[in-house]
């Protein structure tokens, strides 16, 4: 169940020092004129005014370069006995602190700008800074104080007539309660802000509203009441155009009938929303989850498809439905790895323009120490006639600045070179290194064939029945542990891990790099990740899972897949008969093809099984490796 919040007033620009440009553009005029010769004419209150400009426009891009930018302007504005900006000033380093997550600071400069505010008499600011030492503190979830600073709030924004932003903050009181499971107040409150909205006519925010209020009702287990509110908040959105707030009222109607489909009290009240029967209510979670996940992909949310699928998982798994139940859960984990790779993407493009934002920083500063070495040069050579001497020490402060700004020169470069050496970590995790450099060098990187690779399959055995028995959070981290072990024994043999295929995992020796040993070393890593499993099995039995394996050798097509957020995989016959391999292996066993056994018959013991129909294949010999404690020969 997902509530909507309205933070409409965080960090509201308090500044009077206007610009007619916005965001990049904007910081690029400031720093320019920050820099500029004509600035040196200004007076320090507008430099001040710059200062904390620059200070509010970088608290969303990069708030390390905003603090920096605010203390300027701050102890400028103190030094200048200028109180409005050094309110501003500490309001937007509040800003910036809130984003890197430090509450301690952020309350710290906010209570600051709040005191002088008040000293001052701007009953507008003030409301604003309170309503953002509140946020700080649900931040915090400290609910207590939050309901404190939104209450003083409210009370300035009514004594001042605020009637757009009081809805607001009636709603987030609303939450707060909700939170503290004080569900009567959280109603009330909620009510309050739905009559304010309709007041105003902000149809968007009633919708919103009603929909939090079906959150309220479904908190107490009154799903009548949440389907009434929810199907109402969907009825209005839908009517508006709103996507994403439909898809969340869709997912939580979804949520709402597989909770009573899970009741097991015998309360419930059957009425024209809710069906009798426990089979009836999961046919109606099943229909809006799909309503939910095919509106997730429509509007690309992938965060809500993760939710919609694990929930859709649970439903198919009620109804019986286990090899759809299973598809779900797959999809689910597939959902959660791609919202993972956004946010290695979004780390990478955020690497990157920081990367930029400082180098044209340091270019402006490198420009106007140029400029400050020109002028010097022209007045040495006006005046050296006269002044001989100063002209020797202005030559001495030529050099002096020229040695400086080579060491900083160096050390920007150092900089730069420590960024781009975390950028390239970061792509080395996601494609093999000779891919990587061709795609570096070339912008993009061809599929090439190997003749002589062998791939490695394994899959948790009954992973849906264990998914039955540990908590999501329990299985995932089970998931994450086993993997990252499966990693280490990969790397040790020089083995290229591929993808995971949610409980599955694929790898694959020589390529990029041809290995004469890629079957050996792949048998052996096998052994590895089996005694691995076999030990865990034995330490923490069924909060861990069963494992089969399979191998086979042969020729693979590899290569990047689309043009965004880049896959490295392989394709051919050799990746599907691994896949048979492990299919037609057993719990604790590694089956391995002929093909694979004549490359490491003399090196690995085995035992033939005969030839065993494989789907799709046809009849085809195969061995296990034999079971004395995986001895090998030789």
């Amino acid at each position: 169940m997902k509530k909507l919040f309205f933070a409409l007033l965080v960090f509201l620009p308090v500044l009077s020092y206007a610009q007619p440009k916005q965001g990049q553009a904007l910081i690029d005029s400031l720093v320019k004129e920050l820099n500029s010769d004509s600035h040196k004419d200004k007076e320090d209150s507008v430099k001040a005014a710059i200062l904390i400009g620059l200070c509010f426009d970088y608290y969303n891009i990069d708030p390390d370069k905003g603090i920096q930018y605010g203390r300027q302007g701050l102890q400028l504005a103190e030094k200048l006995d200028l109180r409005k900006k050094t309110a501003q000033a500490n309001y937007y380093l509040g800003a910036n602190y809130t984003v890197k997550a430090d509450c301690p600071a952020a309350l710290d400069c906010l209570l600051k700008a709040l005191k002088i505010y008040e000293e001052l008499g701007d009953k507008r600011n003030i409301a604003l800074t309170l309503y953002n030492i509140a946020r700080v503190f649900v931040i915090q979830k400290n609910t207590g104080h939050a309901l404190e600073y939104y209450f003083k709030t409210l009370a300035i924004q009514q004594e001042i007539k605020d009637t757009a932003n009081i809805p607001y903050t009636l709603g987030d009181i609303g939450s707060a309660y909700e939170v503290q499971k004080n569900y009567p107040k959280a109603l009330e409150y909620y009510n309050q802000a739905l009559a304010a909205n309709r007041k105003i006519g902000n149809n968007l925010a009633i919708a919103d509203n009603i929909g939090n209020m079906g959150c309220v009702f479904m908190d107490q287990y009154d799903y009548a009441s949440a389907l009434q509110y929810f199907f109402e908040a969907l009825k209005m959105n839908e009517a508006l155009g709103n996507k994403s707030s439909s898809l969340i009222n869709i997912g939580n109607i979804g949520e709402c009938y597989l909770a009573v489909a899970k009741d097991t009290t015998g309360n419930l009240k059957h009425n024209e929303l809710i069906p009798a029967g426990k089979t009836a209510n999961l046919h109606k979670a099943v229909e809006y989850l799909n309503r939910g996940i095919a509106l997730s992909r429509e509007i690309g949310d992938l965060e809500e498809l993760e939710i919609y699928t694990k929930d859709r998982s649970e439903a198919e798994e009620l109804s019986g439905n286990y090899k759809t139940a299973l598809g779900d859960y797959k999809l689910f984990v597939t959902a959660k790895d791609s919202v993972f790779n956004i946010d290695n993407n979004v780390k990478i493009t955020n690497l990157e323009t920081k990367r930029d934002l400082e180098l044209k920083d340091k270019q402006i500063e490198i420009n106007n120490k140029q400029i400050q070495i020109d002028k010097l040069e022209v007045a040495k050579k006006n005046h050296e006639r006269w002044f001989f001497v100063a002209g020797i020490a202005a030559l001495l402060v030529i050099i002096f600045i020229t040695l400086r700004n080579i060491k900083r020169q160096k050390r920007s470069n150092h900089l730069l070179s420590k960024e781009k050496q975390k950028s390239e970590r970061l792509l080395l995790n996601i494609l093999p290194a000779e891919v990587a450099e061709e795609l570096k060098e070339k912008g993009k990187a061809h599929a090439k064939y190997y003749d002589d690779v062998t791939v490695l399959f394994t899959d948790f055995v009954d992973f849906t029945k264990a998914g039955e028995r540990m908590k999501p959070q329990e299985l995932i981290d089970e998931l994450d542990a086993c993997f990252k072990e499966f990693d280490e024994i990969a790397d040790k043999y020089n083995i290229e891990k591929i993808k995971t295929i949610g409980d599955a995992y694929l790898a694959v020796a020589g390529l990029p790099t041809a290995d004469p040993n890629h079957a050996e070393n792949t048998v052996r890593a096998a052994i590895e990740i089996n005694a691995f499993m076999a030990a865990r099995q034995a330490k923490l039995g069924n909060n861990t899972f069963a494992i089969r394996i399979g191998i086979h050798s042969g020729s693979v097509v590899a290569g990047i897949v689309g043009l965004k957020k880049f896959a490295y995989d392989i394709w051919g016959d050799t990746v599907n008969t691994a896949a048979r391999m492990e299919q037609n292996s057993e719990t604790g066993k590694i089956n391995i093809s002929q093909t694979t056994y004549k490359l490491v018959k003399d090196k690995i013991n085995c035992t033939y099984r005969g030839e065993i129909d494989a789907k799709g294949k046809g009849a085809m010999k195969m061995y296990y490796v034999s079971a004395e404690a995986f001895s090998t020969k030789g």
